[in-house]
C-alpha cells in the first residue's frame, strides 16, 4: 500500500514510474481472496484515519468515496473477557466509548477513560505533524519535543504502555484492552511506549471504517488510479539487487538479470530486506546496526473461514481475551519461540453482502505468532493441528463453528515471509518494543543518494494510515531531491 500511494503521488506529479513487484497482483499485506462467493481480507480489517487516503485521492484525481464504498463501523468491537464479561464499543466518540465501559465495569471506568484519551490527544498533538506526518532522519529530529519541558512530561517517553495503564485504569479489563493496541505495532505493551495510546485515540476520534468488498479495494482502486495516471506495473518480477555507485542509486537489477536504470528507487519491501540484502554498499552499514538493535514485530497465524448460517450477537469486529494475556507475550518474544497455547483471538466478520453469500459468513481469524527469522518451527507440519486448537479454545470461550464450516483457508508466519518477502513473516516490520524505537526506525531517504523506503517498516510505522502517510512524506522527499 505505501508504494501504490507513493506511485499514485509520483504520477501525479510528472514522473516516469515503473513498479516491480513479485506476486501476481498489487496490494502486497492488503491482499484478499475470493472463492465460493466468499471474499476475505487477508491482511488489514480496518482502516483508521481516511483523512489520508481522502487526501492521496483527492490529490491524484477523483475522490476517495467515488473510488470505493467507504462505510463507518459502529457498533466497533465486542470484547469478551476471561471472566464471562463482555464489552460493546462504539465506532467512534470517546464519550460514547467510555460511556460503555463505565456500564459495563462500573467503578470509575468512565471517568479514567476520559482523562486517558485526553492525555492521547495532547499527545497526537503534539506527534501528528511533529513527528509522524514529516521526514526523520536520526535521533536529533525530536529533540524540540525535548526541549520543552511540558511537551516532554506529556508524552514521556520512559514510560510504558502498561505503566500507563496501571497509573491511569483501575478495572484489570480496562487494561486488557489498552494493552491490545501496542499489538496493532506488533509489539509487547510491556515494553512498547505510552505514546501508543495516540491510537484508540485516533479510532475513537475519528471512527472505524470498512470498504465495500472488503479492505483489500481500496488497493485495487488505488491501482487503478495508478493506471490512469500512467504507472507501468510489471508484475511476478522481483527485484534482485539496488544498483548503486558512488554518486548514489543507478537502478534495480530484476530476476531475469537484466538491470532497469533509475534516478530514483523507491523500495516498499522490509528494511532488512533492502539494507540487509538488496544492496551491495558500504552505506547500510549505519542502517543495519540501527535495525540489529530493534527486535521484530510478531507475526500472525490466520484462518479464512467459510461459515454456514449466522453466529448470534456477531460484531463486525470481536476479541476473546486469554486468561493469562502476559503468557502470550512471553511467548511471542521468548529466545524460543512456539505458537502461544492460549491466544487471543481476534475475528473479524463484515455483514457485507459482497463479501458472502446469502445466510452464511466470512470469518477472519488472527492470533498472534511468533516470527520465523531464522526458522523456529515447520508450520507446514503444525498448521493443521493448531488451526484446530484455535477453533477449540473459541469453542470454549463461547463460540464453536466447528459444525458449520464449508471450508477453511490457512496461513501462517511462512506464507506471510514467502509472499510477502517479510523475514520470519513480521507483520510490521520493527516492533515498537524499546524507548528509541521511534528514532531507530529507517528514515524514508535512505543514506544511499536517490533510495527512499516506503512501508510498515519504514517511519512513521504500520498500518494503513502511517504508510500512507509514509508515501507523502517521500513523495514529498523526491520533491526537493
Amino acid at each position: 500500500m505505501g508504494g501504490l500511494a507513493v506511485a499514485a503521488r509520483l504520477s501525479a506529479l510528472g514522473h516516469d514510474l515503473t513498479v516491480y513487484e513479485q506476486a501476481a497482483g498489487p496490494g502486497g499485506k492488503n491482499a484478499g481472496l475470493a472463492h465460493d462467493g466468499f471474499r476475505f481480507d487477508m491482511g488489514p480489517s480496518t482502516l483508521t484515519l481516511p483523512a489520508v487516503y481522502r487526501d492521496l485521492f483527492l490529490k491524484t484525481g477523483r475522490s476517495l468515496e467515488e473510488s470505493v464504498d467507504l462505510q463507518e463501523v459502529d457498533p466497533a468491537f465486542d470484547y469478551h473477557f476471561p471472566d464471562g464479561t463482555s464489552l460493546t464499543l462504539p465506532g467512534a466518540g470517546a464519550g460514547a466509548c467510555a460511556n460503555a465501559m463505565q456500564e459495563a465495569f462500573g467503578g470509575d471506568t468512565g471517568r479514567e477513560w476520559r482523562a486517558l484519551l485526553r492525555r492521547a490527544g495532547q499527545i497526537w498533538s503534539l506527534t501528528r505533524s511533529d513527528v509522524l506526518g514529516r521526514a526523520l532522519h536520526s535521533y536529533r529530529d525530536l529533540l524540540p519535543l525535548a526541549r520543552s519541558p511540558q511537551r516532554l512530561r506529556t508524552v514521556a517517553p520512559w514510560r510504558t504502555m502498561r505503566q500507563l495503564g496501571h497509573a491511569t485504569l483501575r478495572d484489570p479489563r480496562a487494561r486488557m484492552i489498552l494493552d491490545r493496541y501496542a499489538t496493532y505495532t506488533g509489539s509487547d505493551p510491556r515494553r512498547s511506549p505510552a505514546a501508543l495510546v495516540t491510537i484508540p485515540f485516533v479510532e475513537q476520534t475519528f471512527g472505524i471504517w470498512h470498504v465495500g468488498g472488503g479492505l483489500h479495494t481500496l488497493a485495487e482502486a488505488l491501482y487503478q488510479r495508478c493506471l490512469d495516471l500512467g504507472t507501468t506495473f510489471i508484475f511476478n518480477t522481483s527485484v534482485e539487487q539496488i544498483t548503486t555507485d558512488a554518486a548514489g542509486v543507478t537502478g534495480v537489477r530484476i530476476q531475469d538479470g537484466s538491470t532497469v536504470a533509475a534516478d530514483v528507487v523507491v523500495a516498499d519491501a522490509d528494511a532488512r530486506t533492502v539494507y540487509g540484502t538488496l544492496l551491495q554498499d558500504r552505506r547500510t552499514r549505519g542502517p543495519l546496526q540501527r535495525l540489529a538493535k530493534m527486535q521484530p514485530s510478531f507475526s500472525g497465524f490466520v484462518l479464512l473461514l467459510a461459515v454456514d448460517g449466522q453466529t448470534p450477537g456477531i460484531r463486525h469486529h470481536n476479541v476473546w481475551f486469554p486468561a493469562d494475556y502476559d503468557a502470550e507475550f512471553d511467548q511471542l518474544f521468548s529466545k524460543n519461540p512456539s505458537p502461544v497455547s492460549d491466544p487471543a483471538i481476534y475475528a473479524c466478520v463484515p455483514d457485507d453482502p459482497a463479501m458472502r453469500p446469502d445466510g452464511a459468513e466470512s470469518w477472519f481469524i488472527l492470533v498472534n505468532a511468533p516470527t520465523q527469522d531464522p526458522p523456529a518451527m515447520d508450520w507446514s507440519a503444525r498448521s493443521e493441528d493448531y488451526a484446530d486448537h484455535v477453533l477449540a479454545v473459541l469453542a470454549e470461550r463461547g463460540v464453536d463453528l466447528r459444525g458449520r464450516i464449508r471450508w477453511r483457508r490457512i496461513r501462517t508466519p511462512e506464507n506471510l515471509a514467502t509472499g510477502t518477502a517479510s523475514p520470519g513473516g513480521s507483520i510490521y516490520g520493527m516492533s515498537s518494543n524499546g524507548r528509541l524505537s521511534t528514532a531507530l526506525r529507517p528514515a524514508n531517504r535512505s543514506p544511499v543518494p536517490g533510495l527512499f523506503l516506503v512501508g510498515g517498516s519504514a517511519h512513521p510505522g504500520g498500518g494503513l494510515p502511517l504508510v500512507g502517510m509514509g508515501a507523502e512524506i517521500v513523495a514529498a522527499e523526491i520533491g526537493r531531491a
